[in-house]
């Protein structure tokens, strides 16, 4: 098939970010690459238990909370892990996840980086691939980013969950149109009797506007999934986030610390996971910091993505430190926020902050 120019570039990309991507267990592991004459051969470890998709179909499509837990997490560890080493997946679905063997526990493998590509946190990318039921609404007007992956995860989970499609039509232009659309349904049969976590779960997934969907590691501390023995990764979007911060005006800063002290403990978890991470000397953070969490995630696939080019951006943490407090609100997303059901509680305790006199003004 490696007829044109695209179709070979195309390959030659899936080879590279395969060798640069490694280290994470549910990474299908890459051998070697090699061609002759007529075609190029790509050695793989083999998989032996099959697609996901086929154990869905198997059980009729339902599983139960705790079995679509464990196999939710894997794909979330294993998409954080790409993101960070800025690598957007861009058709993960069923068919995409391989089990090593039969075993009914058996770790899953994501497979196939063809539609693949390097993005750095800032970047977005404007061409149409994915596969129709699993497209984000946002790679259908063509201004994405890792976003897009999110979407697809939130897809897959709501299958795991009901057994159903959320975006079905009978064409692709139907489906299309469903996924800008329509609102997946999470009120008839078996929805009433799933939990109200996994519907908060699959609902901040499936959000329209990319900005406010969890992140994979903001998803991995959800309370859905919480479990306080998993270790969780760097996430990027944190200095996505810090950079504005540094760039923002005084009163976008105040705003954003009201808004991060109007916060509970549990919503400060994942900040405090992540806070931890850049492993604070006495309770503050510098750029140092920031470089040497970043470095200690570093694949040839991060090199090639130049993700340590963006900590030019933090530049200014050079000549300063950041406590938690300001942490937290440096590395808050007011879209996220907006996205809770507690948003309007929050938006007013923040107003609080700033509205002493009585006059409802600030």
């Amino acid at each position: 098939q490696m007829t044109t120019a695209i179709s070979i570039e195309d390959v030659r990309r899936e080879v590279k970010i395969l060798k640069a991507l490694s280290g994470h267990n549910n990474l299908v592991k890459f051998y070697d690459a090699c061609e002759d004459a007529l075609n190029v051969y790509i050695v793989m470890e083999l998989c032996e238990g099959g697609e996901l998709l086929d154990r869905i179909l198997a059980r009729g499509g339902r599983y139960t909370e705790e079995d679509a837990k464990a196999i939710v997490v894997q794909i979330l560890s294993v998409v954080a892990f790409c993101h960070l080493q800025g690598v957007v997946h861009r058709d993960l679905k069923p068919e995409n996840f391989l089990f090593t063997t039969r075993d009914e526990n058996a770790p899953m493998k994501l497979i196939d980086f063809g539609l693949s590509d390097f993005i750095r946190p800032d970047e977005r990318l404007n061409d149409i691939v994915g596969s129709a039921y699993y497209v984000a609404p946002e790679v259908l007007h063509r201004s994405y980013s890792m976003e897009a992956d999110i979407w697809s995860i939130g897809v897959i989970t709501y299958i795991l969950l009901c057994g159903s499609r959320p975006f079905w039509a009978r064409t692709e232009s139907g489906i299309f149109r469903s996924v800008l659309r329509a609102d997946p349904n999470l009120d008839d049969s078996p929805w009433p009797s799933v939990s109200a976590e996994a519907k908060d779960f699959v609902k901040r997934f499936l959000n329209k506007d990319y900005r406010k969907r969890m992140t994979a590691v903001q998803a991995l501390t959800h309370p859905w999934l919480r479990d306080d023995q998993r270790q969780i990764p760097l996430d990027i979007l944190v200095y996505r986030l810090i950079k504005q911060y540094l760039r923002a005006t005084p009163l976008k800063r105040l705003a954003l610390k009201a808004l991060s002290k109007a916060l509970k403990d549990d919503e400060l978890l994942y900040l405090r996971l992540q806070f931890d991470l850049l492993e604070p000397r006495d309770g503050v953070v510098s750029l140092d910091n920031f470089r040497t969490a970043l470095t200690r995630y570093l694949t040839d696939a991060m090199k090639e993505s130049r993700i340590l080019e963006f900590l030019h951006a933090l530049e200014p943490l050079a000549y300063r430190s950041m406590d938690f407090e300001e942490f937290c609100a440096a590395a808050i997303s007011p879209y996220q926020l907006e996205a809770l059901d507690r948003w309007e509680e929050i938006a007013g305790t923040a107003f609080q902050h700033f509205e002493q006199e009585g006059n409802r003004v600030i």
